[in-house]
């Protein structure tokens, strides 16, 4: 077998060794003769992977007791909903800061429950700057996306909100690098991208922003639920935390977040070169400087090329690179398990193919 270097945005490509680890234990998991996907969510040997996993998120994101951390299902769809019904409390305003597919697809949730306010819009081009937020001063929250994936838009920096909560979805880029949680009021993020299998969702929110939700929220919508049984109100998703526990445990050996964000941005720049280096053949529509490290996108001058392109590529194993359907192109996404070898091999590739076609 001859495994491809995987671009994949997600579910996407997962640490060679944790998918051996999850291999070996499969029909036997730490002598409890069965497998984990048959234990009990209630059982010793699950609690621990469960409450491990926990700390182990904390320890790797400097999320302090003040926070809760809750481990859910439903993706990040369900999120766009138990965050108004969540934050809103007496409240029927919030700020969405909308520069891309999934903060768009946020807002219109939102809308559902509150007034949405723009505080600012600038979709698939760039990370607003902090002075162009104009958020509402009634807002319960502020609601941004970290990183747009299918655009390839990152924020550069956490948006100054006047004292009210912040809320962030980080999903494709947690774990990628530093940041300071104090900042924000809630931050959540699936793990199919970044540290795991889809299926698994996670909210770190503040102890004093849990309770709000109206006597109308949904038992599984609230927050609460989560919090007050330690995330284990109805059967959890067990395998995607145990998957989720293996790469936590691969990133501490692999040196932490830190590491990970070197790797993010030594990845991401061979990628950008490609692009930036290639007289005009490729061409991104991202500003530079909201150019995101985890979803690398591009066009071909030719686009009557860009189906060779997809082919060649995944003959050489480097697959899944087509761009999302809503605006075509490439999208190279770089997670954090994605060897840095492997954006080296992209580059090389994007560069002979130039050289060729060109």
């Amino acid at each position: 077998m001859s495994r491809c270097y995987n671009f994949a945005p997600g579910p996407s490509t997962l640490p060679l060794p944790v998918l051996e680890q999850a291999r070996d234990e499969l029909l036997d998991f730490r002598g409890t003769g069965c497998s984990v996907m048959e234990l009990s969510h209630r059982s010793r040997e699950f609690t621990e992977v469960h409450n491990e996993t926990q700390a182990l998120l904390r320890e790797l994101l400097g999320i302090p007791a003040e926070y809760d951390l809750l481990l859910m299902q439903g993706g990040g769809h369900m999120q766009f909903s138990m965050v108004p019904l969540n934050l809103l409390g007496k409240g029927n305003v919030a700020s969405y800061i909308v520069n891309g597919t999934w903060s768009r697809k946020a807002a219109a949730e939102a809308a559902r429950f509150c007034t949405v306010h723009v505080a600012a819009e600038n979709p698939g081009v760039a990370a607003p700057s902090q002075d162009e937020l104009r958020i509402d001063p009634r807002s319960s929250y502020v609601y941004y996306c970290d990183n747009e994936t299918v655009h390839g838009v990152e924020f550069g920096y956490v948006p100054e909100t006047g004292g009210i909560p912040l809320v962030a979805d980080m999903s494709s880029n947690i774990l990628s690098r530093p940041f300071d949680i104090r900042r924000f009021g809630a931050v959540w993020f699936g793990a199919q991208k970044n540290f795991g299998i889809a299926g698994l969702a996670i909210a770190a929110v503040r102890h004093d922003l849990i309770g709000n939700a109206p006597d109308s929220c949904p038992v599984m919508l609230n927050w609460k639920s989560y919090s007050d049984k330690n995330s284990m109100l109805n059967t959890p998703p067990t395998f995607a935390i145990y998957i989720a526990n293996l790469v936590c445990h691969w990133i501490k050996r692999e040196g932490g977040v830190k590491e990970l964000e070197r790797r993010a941005s030594v990845r991401s720049k061979l990628l950008y070169d490609a692009i930036d280096g290639s007289d005009g053949f490729y061409f991104g529509r991202v500003e530079k400087e909201s150019r995101s490290r985890m979803n690398v996108t591009f066009w071909l001058k030719e686009d009557a090329l860009s189906g060779l392109f997809i082919e060649e590529a995944a003959k050489e194993g480097l697959r899944n690179i087509k761009g999302h359907r809503s605006i075509g192109g490439m999208r190279a996404s770089v997670y954090n398990a994605m060897p840095v070898e492997g954006a080296r091999e992209l580059a090389r590739f994007m560069n002979d193919f130039a050289r060729r076609h060109g």
